[in-house]
Order: C-alpha cells, then sequence, then structure tokens
C-alpha cells in the first residue's frame, strides 16, 4: 500500500490503479464534532459543473450516476469508524469534468478532530493519506484529495488545503451557489492557508541523501520569494561524444541532483521532465524522488545506450522537441528548463529561429556549459535582439567541483525571476 504525504501527487497507475475500472475512496475517521464530506465535480477552469455536481449526503449521486455516496455518517464517534465512502468511475465521466475534489467540512474548527484517514481502494486498499488535527488548524473546511486528469492520465493529489471561511467560501470559490441567508452563506472570501511543505521536510523523507542540497536551494528560493511558485521543470543533456568524460566522471548525475530540489519545490508532481541529445533527441521520462538515485547510468539501459544517432550536436531539434511537448500539455504554468551543454555548438540559425518563437510562449531557458568551449550561440542568447522578451540565461562552467552549491543555486536563478515579473507583465505566464 502507498501512503500519500501532504503535498503529493501521482498517477493512478503508480499505485497499482486502473482508471478505467471504479475505484472507493473510504474516509474513516475518529472525532467529537459532526462533519461532512463533500464531493465537487470541476471542469478545466476549476468551476463546479454546476450545482448538481456537488455529491453529499442530501444529494449523494451525480447526474451522470459516475459519482456516488454509497455510505454516510456523520456523528461524533470516539473510536475510529466509516465516515464515508465514495465510488467513483472516472472512465466514463465527461470529458467536461477535469478533476473531482473531495471537501472536508463542519460548523467548528476542525482542529477538533482527533484523526482521518483517507483508502483508495480497487479490490484491495492501493493508497491511504492520513491527518491529524496540527493539520487543520482553525479551518473549518479543507480540500482534502483531488482526483483529476493530466494528459489524458487520472492523477491524484492530496492537496489538504484549508479555507477560514468553511463550507460556504469552498463553494463560492468553485463558482457554485450558496443559499442567500442561510447560517453558511456569510460574506466570506475563500483563504487558502495550507502552504506548500517545507523542501527540506519533503527531503527527509523521500530523499534523506538530497537534505544538504534542499537546504542550499532553499536559501536561493527564499531570497527570491519563489518557494510558492508552481512550475514544470526540465532537464536537457547534451550526450554528444565530447560529453563522455562528463558521463564517466559522473557530474551529469551529479547535475540531475543539483536540480532535483528545484523541480520538487516548484512541480506538482515533484519531478522534472528529461531529454538527452546528440544529433537526435530522446526523451528520457520524469525524474522523481523514487529514481534519481542512478538515473544516468540506468535509464534507458544507461547514457550508453540512448538512442540518439551519431554523437554530434544538435541544439536546434532538442530545442524544438521540449517546446512541442510542452505546448501539447498546455503550459498553464511557466516552464524552468536547465540546458548542459559542453559546447561545440554550430547551428546558430537554427537555434536563433527556435528561440525567438518560444519567447512567446512560458519558458524560460538556463544554458549551462559544462566543462567545454565553442558555445557559440548559447553565450549571445541573453543579448539577442528580435524576442519579444528576453527567455534565457548562460553561465559557463570547467567542471562542477569549481562551484560550491550555493553559488550554482544563484547562478541558476539568477534571471528568471525578472523573466517571469516581466512575462507576466506582457501576458505570456498567466
Amino acid at each position: 500500500m502507498n501512503h500519500l504525504t501532504v503535498g503529493q501527487r501521482a498517477p493512478l497507475s503508480n499505485l497499482a490503479i486502473d482508471d478505467s475500472a471504479p475505484i472507493t475512496l473510504k474516509f474513516t475517521r475518529q472525532s467529537p464534532i459532526e462533519m461532512d464530506i463533500s464531493c465537487f465535480a470541476l471542469d478545466a477552469a476549476g468551476k463546479l459543473i454546476n450545482d448538481d455536481y456537488m455529491v453529499f449526503y442530501n444529494q449523494p449521486t451525480s447526474p451522470c450516476r459516475q459519482i456516488k455516496l454509497t455510505h454516510y455518517e456523520s456523528q461524533p464517534t470516539a473510536s475510529k469508524g466509516i465516515q464515508a465512502e465514495f465510488e467513483v468511475n472516472l472512465s466514463k465521466l465527461a470529458t467536461n469534468i477535469d478533476s473531482l475534489f473531495f471537501v472536508l467540512s463542519a460548523g467548528t474548527p476542525l482542529n477538533q478532530i482527533q484523526s482521518l484517514e483517507i483508502g483508495i481502494w480497487q479490490q484491495s486498499q492501493k493508497a491511504q493519506a492520513e491527518y491529524q488535527a496540527a493539520d487543520f488548524a482553525q479551518q473549518q473546511a479543507s480540500m482534502l484529495m483531488q482526483l483529476y486528469r493530466k494528459g489524458g492520465v487520472w492523477r491524484v493529489s492530496n492537496v489538504a488545503q484549508g479555507f477560514n471561511g468553511g463550507l460556504a467560501a469552498i463553494v463560492q470559490h468553485f463558482g457554485g451557489d450558496v443559499e442567500e441567508g442561510s447560517s453558511t452563506a456569510a460574506d466570506v472570501t475563500a483563504t487558502p492557508v495550507q502552504a506548500k511543505p517545507s523542501l527540506e521536510k519533503v527531503m527527509l523523507d523521500k530523499a534523506p541523501k538530497l537534505v544538504n542540497l534542499a537546504k542550499k536551494a532553499t536559501i536561493s528560493l527564499e531570497k527570491r520569494q519563489l518557494q510558492q511558485l508552481t512550475a514544470k521543470v526540465a532537464l536537457v543533456l547534451d550526450a554528444s561524444g565530447s560529453m563522455n568524460r562528463q558521463y564517466k566522471k559522473g557530474r551529469v548525475q551529479e547535475v540531475v541532483n543539483r536540480i532535483l530540489p528545484l523541480a520538487v519545490n516548484f512541480d506538482d508532481d515533484q519531478a522534472l521532465d528529461c531529454w538527452a541529445f546528440a544529433r537526435d533527441p530522446q526523451y528520457l521520462g520524469e525524474i522523481g524522488l523514487s529514481n534519481y538515485d542512478g538515473f544516468i547510468d540506468n535509464a534507458h539501459g544507461g547514457w550508453r545506450k540512448w538512442a540518439l544517432g551519431p554523437r554530434v550536436n544538435n541544439e536546434a531539434e532538442v530545442m524544438k522537441a521540449v517546446t512541442e511537448f510542452y505546448q501539447k500539455d498546455g503550459l498553464d504554468v511557466p516552464v524552468y528548463i536547465l540546458f548542459i551543454s559542453d559546447g561545440g555548438v554550430s547551428d546558430n540559425r537554427g537555434i536563433t529561429r527556435v528561440m525567438t518563437e518560444a519567447a512567446k510562449l512560458p519558458i524560460f531557458w538556463q544554458f549551462v556549459g559544462l566543462g567545454g568551449r565553442g558555445y557559440g550561440i548559447l553565450k549571445k542568447l541573453d543579448d539577442m535582439t528580435g524576442r519579444v522578451i528576453d527567455n534565457c540565461d548562460f553561465f559557463e562552467l570547467d567542471d562542477l567541483d569549481d562551484i560550491s552549491e550555493e553559488a550554482l543555486y544563484e547562478n541558476m536563478l539568477e534571471e528568471f525571476p525578472s523573466w517571469l515579473k516581466e512575462a507576466k507583465q506582457l501576458g505570456i505566464v498567466q
């Protein structure tokens, strides 16, 4: 069984859950107060489909009959007991239903609850999330768990985001109607109070080897007020023949280790997308806390076996592939790309063309020259004219050992915040 920590996101398939078959969510509580569990079906804009798609004790089935409240108890209990059970058939939901939010609410502060557990079942229990009184503070409502579509795949997120205004605030936040004059229809504004879990704590729980890196990354993130930013993160690795020494020495794996804390902080899935390139680009998949260690030597048979064609440079081709990948994904959040190269750049015209077009998109490129020379246009991109915005930065290192980890993070994040600010002003980043 998988344990879902607060803030964790994962495809259901990673939890051995088949999203083409029905699943059951069981809510077990030990509580001296009455409380309610509701499910909201939302569209792609995060708004309630309509009021009939708020499934709760007084409306136990959605109009499509694919979201059902099959068991419900609201009374206080001195021992653990089942509060609610929802049966959901994700594969049969209408395409305009983009996510389901499961919400806890009460008429008094939720920190009186002794314990609450959510179990996701499909024949057997596949995953569990646990909450204690300290997770709720003085809130009267909390968005506990979300099931959502992304790239045609259903995923789960352990959100645990509280609202000071109670259930009425959440209903209004989702665009629903609250009956005027109701005791729960006070003039409230949704006030999320749950921040992201600290980067250091996440690493301590899931990747203790990276705790020291997380501490140093946090300093740079806090200095630039980026701790609460949501963004995608990508890593693009030069795998041309001249890079062999960097791979053999383990320097490329060290790059993976150093960028991962940024991905864990920025990305909802706590992972980054990775490409390698020589003549041809290859998408290597996601790197997360469960597979980062030894990724370079293990992914797709290890770096020596990557399907890159002749080991010559072709930066423009991989840049096009990365750009198209994120355009297909929707680009609803900014993307930070760390691009590693040891030089030998030749297609200056092709790179310039790609970067000029990409400047219209919410994508920032951080180029790093590692142990090489002949960086060509990469060194000049920062000052290149003809773009709607300066969408990149470049710095070079002879060796990763030549720079402290603190200084590395400073360099990696030096221009990203200013790009982010200007991109928002221009409407490139929403």
